[in-house]
């Protein structure tokens, strides 16, 4: 049974696509919307009973949550992308985590509250707590970058460089954020260069 990846690409699916493109992978795409008439459809909703997206069905083997995904299709097919040792395991973990609670939260909140969300929604409070915060993150990727030769694990492109890159996504409508910090810049620009990931954005229209 293929691979069955589960999402649109105007989701966070697109980071799995990404990844299925990285490996090489042959696999199904349902594209499906989020909400009542996609994602939480009761179908779907039998898979991931949180109503969201993406959700793989891997020979019977049903995951979500995407950067969860990707750990497990790198470790599942090896390869540079996956780890070479538990050392390396427990970096790609670590970053992975990292970019889920010290990035994406606020990079997704600068992204609504200067340019997603009507005006009338956009709160400067919200903004400016997110841009703090997202700021320091970006610090501490900057320094990880410039101390890793351009990499977060292993010095090579790696399923952690992939996830992180997938969270600074969210400011690509203020890139005036990682300007500032060159090496992440870099890192941000080269990776999206990849052909797979080129192959993925554009199922977007990106």
């Amino acid at each position: 049974m293929t691979l069955k990846i589960i999402g649109t690409a105007r989701s966070r699916t697109v980071r799995t696509l990404w990844m299925a493109g990285e490996l090489g992978l042959a696999y199904e795409h349902v594209d499906i919307p989020t909400g009542a008439q996609g994602s939480r459809l009761p179908e779907y909703m039998a898979l991931n009973p949180n109503g969201h997206i993406p959700i793989i069905d891997d020979n019977g083997l049903v995951l979500w949550e995407s950067m969860a995904i990707n750990l497990y299709l790198a470790r599942k097919h090896g390869g540079p992308l996956a780890p070479a040792n538990l050392s390396e395991e427990g970096q790609m973990l670590q970053w992975t985590l990292w970019a889920a609670w010290e990035l994406e939260p606020h990079a997704a909140n600068v992204m609504y509250h200067s340019k997603m969300l009507p005006e009338d929604q956009r709160d400067p409070k919200v903004l400016a707590q997110a841009s703090t915060s997202t700021d320091t993150a970006l610090a501490v990727l900057n320094g990880a970058l410039e101390k890793g030769g351009g990499h977060l694990v292993g010095n090579r492109f790696t399923v952690a460089d992939l996830n992180v890159v997938s969270c600074l996504y969210f400011l690509r409508f203020t890139p005036a954020m990682m300007d500032k910090y060159p090496a992440v810049r870099a890192f941000y620009d080269a990776t999206r260069a990849r052909p797979a990931a080129k192959a993925a954005f554009a199922l977007r229209g990106d």
